[in-house]
């Protein structure tokens, strides 16, 4: 098992739209049971939630458990801590978090965009 400060261990995150809170669970070494209780924790955390009142992630949210995690299993951050730095926009990887972002909008962009002209 990873220890919990080994992010750079964690598996890639793979090019989908949505995650189940299972695939999130493996990708990010956190329960589900956890992550449930950041979604209350973490007003950034919010999955959409569709019938059944079942969670799916997407890509930035997976990011944002991953930055979340490593505030506090990696930097021993309380969670209001965590909270207060995530907030701030000052987590370990808010940059690498952003750019994270950006590509993957862009990527739908251009898909998108391929769709649009039919090819």
């Amino acid at each position: 098992m990873l220890e919990p400060s080994n992010n750079h261990e964690l598996p890639p995150i793979p090019g989908k739209r949505y995650f189940t809170i299972g695939e999130v669970s493996d990708l990010c070494d956190v329960k589900p049971h956890v992550l449930r209780y950041w979604e209350q924790e973490f007003p950034q955390l919010s999955p959409v939630k569709r019938r059944g009142n079942r969670r799916y992630y997407q890509r930035q949210d997976v990011i944002l458990v991953r930055e979340i995690r490593e505030l506090l299993y990696g930097e021993g951050y309380t969670i209001q801590g965590a909270r207060q730095r995530l907030e701030d926009g000052e987590g370990p990887n808010a940059a690498a978090m952003d750019q994270a972002l950006i590509k993957s909008m862009l990527a739908e962009l251009r898909e998108i965009a391929r769709i649009l002209d039919g090819n």
